[in-house]
């Protein structure tokens, strides 16, 4: 009786144990999986895909023009980044590609020429009826709505240099608002969207302009001309786990300027850096000094598009060692996808 007693006690101790044995291990199993699903979380690709909608180069059946325009999406929303040219370009490439602007609220507008603000107020009469925020959200740097002139001091009236189709910076301005586009003047980096971070005006620490001569502002007490350094020029860094993917309409402030501001935000690597970087003129010295900079600051994918150059698209490649898949032209088509693989324009 008491041998039967000890032996139910040690029974029942065995299997309390091996229960509750079973129990830990299922808990493990359970917190096993939710830590590789948290890696996995932490690790994902981008939010975005990315989709070139303007620039020169056009695969066949799109519009290809000396301006620059790129879309970003998400699961939750669409974000412009530039509008190109003529007010057609962007909504004919868009269809083409099977692109529903109708969900882009907010618009990045890297700075005031014609070939990156040429669309806006055309996509906003577009898609209102769609959307009624549609395009209502623009972000524009400090200095974007400075009136330009020419080196007589007579204000631009010939619509080509911008903003948009004008060459009055305060009718552009009423035109937009009129439409119900609300503008956002930045004057510091700013997060617009999830992982999505435009500069703002950027400090001219290494180059001082990348650009064309001839535009000049005024200064002082408005009456003195100074010569346009495009100090409203932009761009935007997608932040990644790989490292910033730098976007530029054109680069005016220069790109090693541009990789900076980024770095200040978050000190990441620029894994990839596309739009256009005004290089097309560029001597080599200057094109290697741009490429050995990126290389530096952890460079893997490159797209040169619009004043970017194929010329020196090839060379800051050919610099940086990048591998031929890592590489492109950037036409109408090119995308960015959320895997960080560039998928290349049948142009290209």
């Amino acid at each position: 009786m008491q041998f039967n007693t000890l032996f139910g006690k040690c029974g029942l101790y065995f299997l309390s144990s091996e229960f509750y044995r079973r129990n830990i291990m299922q808990k493990l199993i359970v917190a096993m999986v939710f830590g590789l699903l948290s890696i996995q979380a932490q690790s994902a690709p981008s939010k975005y895909e990315i989709t070139i909608l303007a620039t020169n180069i056009a695969n066949y059946g799109g519009r290809g023009e000396w301006s620059f325009g790129a879309l970003y999406e998400s699961d939750n929303e669409s974000v412009l980044f530039d509008t190109g040219f003529d007010e057609e370009t962007m909504l004919h490439n868009a269809k083409l590609l099977n692109k529903n602007l109708a969900k882009v609220e907010k618009v990045v507008l890297s700075h005031f020429h014609s070939d990156h603000t040429g669309g806006l107020l055309r996509l906003r009469r577009e898609y209102r009826k769609k959307n009624t925020n549609a395009f209502t959200k623009v972000y524009v740097a400090k200095g974007f709505f400075a009136q330009r002139y020419d080196q007589s001091g007579a204000q631009l009236s010939d619509g080509k240099t911008g903003p948009g189709s004008y060459g009055n910076a305060a009718e552009f301005k009423k035109a937009a608002q009129a439409l119900g586009i609300k503008f956002t003047v930045t004057d510091a980096p700013l997060e617009i969207a999830p992982d999505l971070f435009i500069t703002g005006p950027v400090a001219r620490r290494h180059e001082e302009y990348v650009g064309p001569a001839g535009l000049f502002i005024k200064t002082g007490e408005g009456s003195v001309l100074s010569p346009d350094i495009i100090m409203d020029d932009q761009s935007m860094g997608m932040m990644t786990e790989q490292g910033w993917v730098m976007m530029s309409g054109c680069g005016h402030s220069g790109i090693m300027n541009t990789t900076e501001i980024l770095q200040d935000v978050e000190d990441k690597p620029i894994f990839a850096a596309m739009g256009g970087f005004h290089l097309w003129q560029a001597s080599d010295s200057a094109i290697d000094q741009t490429a050995n900079w990126l290389v530096e600051k952890g460079l893997k994918k490159f797209m040169g598009g619009h004043c970017t150059g194929i010329r020196a698209g090839r060379r800051i490649a050919d610099v940086a060692k990048i591998k031929r898949t890592d590489h492109s032209h950037t036409a109408v088509g090119s995308t960015f996808s959320r895997q960080m693989e560039i998928g290349r324009s049948s142009v290209e």
